[in-house]
Order: structure tokens, then C-alpha cells, then sequence
């Protein structure tokens, strides 16, 4: 799975906060990230699983479709969630 920026600042709330007690403004963000995250693994999980089925039953049409579809979720994503840095 790719990192997006979602992860970077869900590394970055979790360490601030090791320091001191996050802001309203940051746990807000800290739950976003968490709820963006929760969604990216769930969809690519299925995706994955799917993909496990179709190769094992010898289905390389539908593997090469779900094969996009992970690739495009994944673009979906990180167009969204760009990592800060990666401007």
C-alpha cells in the first residue's frame, strides 16, 4: 500500500501528542485521518482479497480488472491525501 499524506500526519499528531495534549482543532484532525485511513484499508482489503480469488480461480480478466481498480483507488487516494512534502 502506498503512504499518503493522511499517514504522515497521523505519525505527526501521535508523536505531538507523547509531548502535550493535542488541540480541539488537532484531535479533529487525528479523527479525520483516522476515519480516511479506516476507509483506504478497507477498500483496498476487499480489493486484495477479491484479487486473491480471481487468481486463484484462474480468472485473469477479472484479476487485471480488480488489478486497475486497486491501482486506481490508490491514485484516487493519493490525489486526495498528497503527502505535504511531495508538493
Amino acid at each position: 500500500m502506498t503512504m499518503l499524506g493522511i499517514h504522515q500526519r497521523m505519525a505527526e499528531l501521535w508523536t505531538i501528542q507523547k509531548r502535550r495534549a493535542l488541540t480541539k482543532e488537532e484531535l479533529n484532525e487525528l479523527s479525520l485521518c483516522m476515519e480516511a485511513n479506516a476507509n483506504y484499508v478497507w477498500k483496498m482489503a476487499k480489493l486484495h482479497n477479491m484479487s486473491l480469488t480471481a487468481s486463484m480461480s484462474g480468472d485473469t480478466e477479472w484479476l487485471h480488472d480488480i488489478c486497475l481498480r486497486i491501482e486506481e483507488l490508490e491514485a484516487m487516494y493519493a490525489a486526495a491525501y498528497r503527502k505535504p512534502n511531495s508538493l
